[in-house]
């Protein structure tokens, strides 16, 4: 589990970085424009990283993500 949340972290950083015009980018940062059905909002992609990010204690990550070398 580790090894691979390790290579989700690496491939974000990658995303951030990414050009704007990049697909993967766009769909990163989309927004979904239709109504969703009654109850719990389902947990996205973000909030499971987010969430281990926060674990680790990783503040500001988009900012960090931004340099590499951080």
């Amino acid at each position: 589990m580790t090894v691979i949340k390790i290579l989700i972290l690496e491939w974000l950083g990658h995303v951030i970085r990414m050009y704007d015009t990049r697909s993967v980018r766009k769909i990163f940062e989309g927004k979904l424009e239709s109504r969703r059905g009654n109850g719990r909002p389902r947990l996205r992609w973000t909030d499971n990283v987010e969430d281990d990010l926060s674990k680790l204690g990783v503040k500001r990550w988009r900012v960090k993500a931004l340099d590499r070398e951080e």
